[in-house]
């Protein structure tokens, strides 16, 4: 039985810090054999987060997981040509470097297409290179800030702020792996490799804007871009006798539901609650009036009424109450293992299922160069005692 749907596939990841490891990762976890090259320091993510050896952070074993670790130092001429034997025998690569980065070491798109006509390659970049901020630097921050997202998320505020999440390399990276997996499937069916970029504010700016293009959408509209029932809406968590719960009365069932349970069935009349246009202009006073209420019972009580009546509802989780949440802990996200290094560790199993090429944990997240001389041996290479490469010799190398 194979190991993921992408089993076969030979990935070269050039990526480094979230955006591209994320992307490769799910290409990873859906079975592709991923190659992470990188410089002899490392990934800048290995030293970032709550290590236990200096090298093999949390956030790295997070993001790095089912992935061979090969060293180069692209700045040498020896270690180019050995990524360019590499790239012979790939189906992917990835990388997150500027374009004229990468092209001065000379893998840019054209170069590598040269040595391997058939590989998908996928550009992920801060800005679509068709525009003025091509050659800008782009970090998480940054795109937050310039796709609104900032702004949107501190509505009612003070000040802007950031959501404290790696939101945007993330997003992007899914729509990286996404970009990767159309491409591949268009190999399949005609045989031809190509060039895709998958910029991040573009990407971003989309993503924000889906339920707030608002009255932008409309050639001469006066209404302005924002999705009002989000944000002024006044939808927050709720605080209970004992705590705090997200519940969320949707329909006009729900609400009549909630306030009867609530024994204040008057305000389903006066909130016009049946009518779904008047429910929605008095949407602030409605959840205002149900923060209230909420008070009034625990969080317990309030998920047994929320069950009864098929009202959407959670307690709020804290992040290290996650292993312990009664569906997480079901389906066995979080699987406990042993790191060659690490120890026992915890770590999530990849997320989407396959019914007839199951995914797996295949590979803890490598050492840093762990797999440079297997890898480097498939390719036909060998160290030479100079410490660069030299092509395997059968006879004599066997001999040896």
């Amino acid at each position: 039985m194979l190991n993921g749907p992408l089993h076969g596939i030979r990935v070269l990841d050039l990526s480094s810090v979230v955006l591209g490891p994320m992307a490769t990762q799910v290409l990873a976890d859906f079975g592709a054999d991923v190659v992470k090259i990188e410089a002899p320091e490392g990934d800048l993510m290995r030293n970032n987060g709550v290590s236990l050896h200096r090298g093999m952070s949390s956030i790295y074993l997070a993001l790095n997981r089912n992935k061979r670790s090969v060293v180069l130092d692209l700045k040498t001429a020896t270690d180019r040509e050995a990524l360019r034997h590499l790239v012979e025998g790939a189906d992917v690569l990835v990388h997150n470097m500027r374009v004229a980065a990468i092209e001065r070491l000379g893998f840019g798109y054209d170069a590598v297409a040269q040595i391997n006509p058939r590989i998908v390659y996928c550009a992920a970049t801060g800005f679509g290179q068709e525009g003025p901020h091509r050659d800008k630097p782009a970090f998480d921050d940054i795109i937050q800030a310039a796709c609104g997202l900032a702004s949107v998320s501190s509505m009612g505020r003070d000040a802007p702020d950031y959501v404290p999440s790696l939101i945007a390399d993330k997003t992007t990276g899914l729509a990286v792996s996404n970009a990767v997996m159309a491409a591949l499937l268009h190999r399949e069916r005609h045989g031809a490799g190509q060039y895709v970029e998958v910029p991040m504010l573009e990407t971003m700016a989309a993503f924000v804007l889906t339920e707030h293009m608002g009255g932008m959408t409309f050639e001469g509209s006066t209404a302005k871009a924002g999705y009002a029932r989000l944000l002024e809406g006044g939808r927050k968590p709720a605080r209970t006798r004992d705590g705090w719960i997200s519940i969320l009365p949707y329909t006009n069932r729900h609400w009549q539901a909630f306030f009867s349970a609530a024994g204040r069935e008057d305000l389903g009349e006066r909130y016009s609650i049946a009518n779904a246009a008047d429910r929605n202009a008095n949407i602030r006073a409605l959840y205002a009036h149900m923060a209230e209420l909420t008070p009034l019972r625990t969080t317990a009580q309030w998920m047994a009424v929320s069950a009864e009546l098929d009202i959407p509802a959670t307690p709020i989780f804290g992040l290290d109450e996650l292993p312990s949440h009664p569906h997480l802990a079901a389906v066995g996200l979080f699987e406990s293992g042993v790191h060659p290094t690490e120890g026992a560790i915890r770590q999530m199993r990849p997320t989407t299922r396959f019914a007839a090429t199951p995914t797996a944990l295949r590979r803890h997240a490598p050492q840093l160069g762990e797999h440079t001389d297997e890898v480097m041996q498939e390719a036909g290479l060998r160290r030479n005692a100079e410490g660069g490469w030299r092509p395997i010799e059968p006879d004599k190398d066997d001999r040896a």
